[in-house]
């Protein structure tokens, strides 16, 4: 359980308040704050730095000014929420790649539970909600990114759409953090792996979002596209200190022999 220093400095890297009840509101602040705060990134899975399925994650966004992949930034976040009295769970779930779906616990999401009611959480995705989704509904969800719709597929599975699109399949039971093991080694080591690919850094914004993929700059702001070529790496460490908040001391290289087109989901 983290210390209530830590909370406090959680809170304030994400701009957030303490919340005086675990309540959906707050649940909903505290979600927002955090997609609009913390880049979903992989710079580590290049740079060969562990990748841990712990509380020292938390280091990593909050003293370190990171952020990660959704095996780090969901556990953070569930890490926080449980220290203000949420109850939260560990879901797997298989993300999509057009209508073919990825190997089990490839991603991972949070079911919260407030006042009896389950709701999905995720906070690493690269299209992931601004707020709390509900299980228990059916039909459209209204969020900032879009209209949302959660549709069961049979064995306690639900399909979670993004503009009738399938983005990830959700498993009902709740997983520890060990079982995902085996799929951090498959993404860290796989010559296919979607985190190898390319180094890519993406964050939403209030009005879009702001993504770096190798020497790329991609602003979406209001509706409108800008892309930049970095042409020199010094550009490229001054646009993710200035897009993204992030320090690095030399541009981030990919280690990727092979290059799909998989991680243009995540940033998109």
């Amino acid at each position: 359980m983290l210390d209530d220093a830590t909370v406090d400095q959680y809170l304030k890297r994400i701009g957030a308040e303490r919340p005086e009840t675990a309540d959906l509101p707050a649940l909903r602040r505290l979600q927002e704050r955090h997609v609009l705060s913390v880049p979903f990134e992989n710079l580590d899975y290049h740079d060969g730095t562990p990748i841990q399925l712990d509380e020292s994650v938390v280091d990593k966004i909050v003293h370190r000014g990171r952020g990660g992949g959704c095996y780090e930034l969901n556990p953070a976040f569930g890490f926080l929420l449980q220290a203000l009295g949420y109850d939260v769970e560990i879901l797997p779930a298989r993300t999509y790649s057009g209508e073919k779906l990825g190997p089990p616990l490839c991603h991972m999401v949070l079911r919260v539970t407030v006042d009896g009611e389950s709701l999905l959480v995720d906070v690493g995705f690269g299209k992931c909600p601004r707020g709390p989704l509900h299980f228990g509904t059916r039909g459209e969800q209204a969020d900032a990114h879009g209209v949302y719709e959660l549709v069961p597929v049979g064995n306690g599975e639900v399909d979670v759409l993004l503009k009738g699109k399938p983005q990830y399949r959700v498993d009902d039971r709740p997983a520890g953090l060990d079982a995902f093991l085996p799929t951090l080694w498959w993404y860290r080591t796989a010559p296919d792996s979607p985190f190898l690919q390319y180094v890519f850094a993406a964050q939403v914004t209030a009005g879009g979002r702001v993504s770096i993929k190798e020497n790329t700059l991609t602003v979406m702001e209001n509706g409108e596209r800008r892309t930049e070529e970095l042409a020199t790496d010094e550009a490229v460490v001054d646009a993710y200190r200035t897009h993204l908040g992030i320090t690095v001391e030399r541009a981030p290289k990919t280690t990727a022999s092979y290059m799909g087109d998989e991680v243009d989901m995540y940033i998109s």
